[in-house]
Parts: C-alpha cells; structure tokens; sequence
C-alpha cells in the first residue's frame, strides 16, 4: 500500500511500551508523529530515539505525540526506553501488520542478501487523522528538526 498526503491515516492496534494496547482512533485530537523505524537499539534508530526524546517537551507544546514503531517486542522496547530515558511511546507491531498498512515494510538488500524491513518512514498525521506529510527513506541526520518544523508550519495547535 502507498499512502500519500491528504489521506486518512491507517487505524492501528498495537501493544505500547507498557504491555498496552495502542490505538491510533484513541489518540485523535493530537497530531502525531508516527515514525518506523528498524530495530531498537541499533546506532541509527538510537541517534534518531535520542533526538526525539530531546525534542519530545517541544513537541508536546504543539499538542503533537511521537510514537515510534517496529517489530521489536514490547520487552524490547521497554529495555531500549529505559537504556535511553526515551519520554515518548513505543510500539511493538511485531506481525507487520502496521508496517504493511503504511508501506513501510519493504524488500531490503544488505551485501548482497535481500529480505524483508522497515523502511525507516516518518508520518506527520494531523488532529483529524489525516497524514499532512511524509518522509520515506529517512536519514538521520537532521531529521527530528525538519519534522518538528512541519509540525511549526502546518499543524493546528489546539
């Protein structure tokens, strides 16, 4: 599946960090940042964890929640939070079923070996469950900034 801006984001169901369910229909009234990412712990997804978690109070200024999906079970989850004092949610979509509704879970090569990933792919979906942005094949470096300026620029704050 491929969404696109102006879309009603997917409805998901997954466990939270805590052993929780999680739902996106529960959190309408804030915008989010859902971003995927491939595996806890590992030193992309910690440099871009640790840059959200950095951000996370500036964020929550603008009614905006960061949540952070893969596949890692919820136990992992809850090591790599504590390991790293992340202060926002994880989610464990560990049968890929969110993945695949957000297109992210994608045939990948790594020396010559192909398989099956997360793409790492940030969503920004408004109050009103519309995905108002979209970052595919995300880099790093710089990028918690560009999403908390689109939050800035296109958000509604209420």
């Amino acid at each position: 599946m491929s969404l696109e801006v102006g879309q009603t984001a997917p409805d998901f169901t997954m466990l939270n960090d805590r052993g929780e369910q999680l739902s996106l229909s529960d959190l309408k009234g804030s915008n989010i940042v859902l971003y995927f990412y491939p595996r806890d712990d590992t030193p992309g997804c910690t440099k871009e964890a640790n840059g959200f978690r950095d951000k996370q109070t500036e964020f929550a200024r603008l009614n905006t929640q960061i949540i952070g999906v893969s596949k890692d079970s919820v136990a992992s989850h809850q090591k790599f939070k504590t390991k790293y004092d992340l202060n926002f949610t994880l989610a464990s979509d560990e049968n890929s079923t969110t993945c695949e509704d957000y297109g992210v879970w994608k045939e990948k090569s790594m020396w010559g070996r192909k398989f099956m990933g997360i793409e790492r792919t940030t969503f920004l979906i408004d109050v009103d469950g519309q995905i108002q942005k979209i970052w595919p094949k995300v880099k790093v470096p710089g990028h918690v900034e560009a999403v908390f300026e689109a939050v800035k620029a296109e958000l509604p704050i209420i």
